[in-house]
């Protein structure tokens, strides 16, 4: 009988193997159970922070409307309180200007009341006065008046006299200062500062006090003069103005006032103007303020004109001087020109007229 062959992978060991592997398999379902339910935990939990970040970002949006809305709200109130103040402060500066404006009303009321009583003493005074005065009396000669800056009287010898009476004024630039420096400082300015210059404001005031002094029988004429020698009243070169005429003798100091000093001096082309008047001046007064710096033209070659030069100038005019015209020389003050004075006087002193040097104040 034949021995039984042993098997080595008999059906128990089989049972086994797959009862193994079945053990495998169960614990790994169960394994991958549990890992999705942790799986599924953990995307709940992520989900509810989503969601709570979501509601957090909206509550923002909404906090962020309120404050912009408060915003622009605040920028609006800003300016419209700003605007209030400035309303306010316009009102309280009105307010003022209106009660300042009151204060000066009743002080001019004040005042013309007080005018009005002035004015009634006054007419009572003349009415009295007029009551004891037997007769008019002779008229006054003055055709305009002068009104000084004082009271006080100057013995000049100045003879404003004559039937043809003719005024030269000195409108050079250096009219405008006593000094040299300022002349040329001066000389760059605007007009309307020139005009304003202290020594030609008092040339001015000298001319109007020269015609308030005119004879009202007389006539006269009145010539600017720096290179050129020209009427002050426009159309009049070479006549005669009646001084009783108001209106002469207001364009005389209204052109006089709108004249810009300038330029140089020619004396010769001065006296050669009051040469050409027909009839000749029984009379010239002649303003100036120094000797003159050139003669009838301007010098081919320029060059600076020293004393004697000017002195030279000066005799070299008096050839066109009228004979037997009485020269009256009012001398400005002028630094630099230390032989002006003399020569002046001793044209004032050989025509028989008279020289004055004024003082600051004249007149």
């Amino acid at each position: 009988m034949a021995r039984r062959k042993i098997e080595v992978f008999s059906l128990s060991f089989l049972d086994v193997i797959a009862c193994g592997f079945g053990a495998v398999v169960l614990f790994y379902t169960i394994l991958s159970a549990q890992a999705g339910v942790q799986r599924q935990n953990r995307n709940d939990e992520l989900q509810s922070e989503v969601n709570r970040l979501e509601e957090e970002v909206l509550e923002g949006y909404k906090n962020l409307v309120v404050l912009r809305n408060s915003l622009e709200g605040t920028e609006r109130a800003v300016p419209a309180e700003g605007l209030a103040n400035r309303i306010i402060e316009e009102t309280e500066k009105l307010r003022l200007q209106l009660a300042e404006a009151e204060k000066e009303t009743l002080s001019k009321r004040e005042s013309i009341e007080r005018l009005k009583q002035d004015l009634k003493s006054l007419d009572e005074g003349t009415r009295r006065l007029a009551a004891g005065t037997p007769s008019p009396g002779q008229p006054g000669t003055r055709i305009k008046g002068f009104i000084g800056s004082g009271d006080r009287q100057y013995l000049t010898g100045l003879k404003v006299g004559g039937e043809r009476i003719l005024i030269l004024v000195d409108v050079s630039a250096s009219m405008m200062d006593e000094s040299v420096v300022n002349v040329i400082r001066l000389r760059n300015m605007p007009e309307v500062r020139r005009m304003a210059a202290s020594k030609w404001r008092r040339t001015v005031a000298t001319v109007d006090w020269l015609t308030s002094q005119l004879p009202a029988k007389s006539k006269f004429q009145v010539y600017g003069f720096n290179t050129q020698a020209r009427p002050l009243v426009p159309d009049s070169a070479g006549k005669w103005l009646a001084a009783n005429d108001a209106a002469a003798l207001n364009d005389v100091l209204r052109e006089l006032r709108k004249t810009v000093p300038q330029d140089g001096t020619s004396l010769e082309n001065a006296l050669a103007a009051a040469g050409a008047l027909s009839p000749r001046p029984d009379n010239i007064i002649l303003i100036t303020d120094g000797l003159p710096t050139q003669g009838a033209s301007a010098p081919l070659v320029k060059k600076t004109v020293d004393g004697n030069d000017r002195l030279k100038l000066f005799e070299k005019s008096l050839g066109r001087l009228p004979p037997g015209v009485p020269v009256n020389v009012i001398l400005l003050p002028m630094e630099g020109d230390p032989m002006a004075p003399a020569a002046y006087w001793t044209l004032a002193r050989r025509t028989r007229g008279s020289f004055l040097s004024p003082a600051k104040d004249w007149p």
